[in-house]
């Protein structure tokens, strides 16, 4: 997921993809304490997905207040 990609979303597309993020980091986080996951980079990609959606979040709310 790339910064361009999120300019155009609204703030509530934002959080439907933060909770989004947030289960597909928690079914990864099962694959990997049962030995299952593969590509453990994909926990490395995914965390950084989180910040970044959450740091349009933060700048939506700033720009708003």
């Amino acid at each position: 997921m790339k910064a361009e990609d999120l300019k155009g979303k609204t703030a509530d597309e934002l959080k439907k993809l933060l909770l989004e993020k947030r289960k597909e980091q928690f079914n990864l986080r099962f694959q990997l304490s049962g030995g299952q996951l593969e590509n453990t980079a994909q926990m490395r990609k995914l965390r950084r997905d989180i910040a970044r959606v959450k740091t349009f979040i933060n700048q939506q709310q700033s720009k708003a207040a």
